[in-house]
């Protein structure tokens, strides 16, 4: 039963206000916060001014850190400690997620959340961005002939792991920016940098 203060500027000539339904997520991005984990996505909303190719370049740069520093240290360890290319990729792709969440939750931590909002956040914002990124920077160091067995002390291991990770932060871009544009993905935990 709709009251009429709802329906101030709404004019009330519709059974329902006037306006779609949740209409209060118009913008897209969530800007009212309280929709922040997983509400806002199905908002239709295009979040024209968040959607820049810098904006998802930022976003990219943020995971990719994250992600960079698992992904170089599951590579050092399972190097390091002669593990097979199978056991040293998924180590690797652990420590990634781990280090990609890790560090969005720090900042939404700053932000006053709670460490459960905090990792819903992390969740809704970095999964399918570490997800393309693996896929990427792990098919090019097993496709790379030689480069898992390299040893640390190689260019090779260095150089192709270099490349994966730049090539992984290319294919990101712009999926990123699909997500940011329909208010998912780092449009999640942009909402609560406000």
């Amino acid at each position: 039963m709709d009251h009429m203060d709802h329906a101030g500027h709404g004019g009330g000539a519709h059974p329902h206000g006037g306006i779609h339904p949740g209409g209060h997520d118009h913008t897209g991005t969530g800007s009212g916060g309280h929709d922040g984990s997983q509400g806002g996505p199905h908002g239709h909303g295009h979040g024209h001014g968040d959607a820049s190719w810098r904006t998802a370049a930022q976003a990219t740069l943020h995971c990719l850190t994250g992600c960079a520093i698992g992904e170089v240290l599951g590579m050092v360890i399972g190097t390091a400690a002669g593990l097979h290319a199978g056991a040293t990729v998924a180590l690797s792709v652990a420590l990634a997620f781990v280090f990609g969440y890790a560090l969005t939750m720090r900042g939404m931590l700053r932000a006053g959340l709670s460490l459960r909002q905090a990792l819903k956040v992390a969740l809704a914002a970095d999964t399918v961005s570490i997800v393309v990124m693996e896929i990427i920077d792990n098919t090019v160091m097993v496709a790379v002939p030689g480069a898992m067995d390299a040893g640390l002390t190689t260019v090779l291991f260095w150089a192709s792991l270099a490349f994966s990770l730049a090539l992984a932060f290319v294919v990101t871009v712009p999926v990123n920016r699909w997500m940011i544009a329909r208010g998912r993905g780092h449009a999640v935990a942009h909402a609560h940098h406000h």
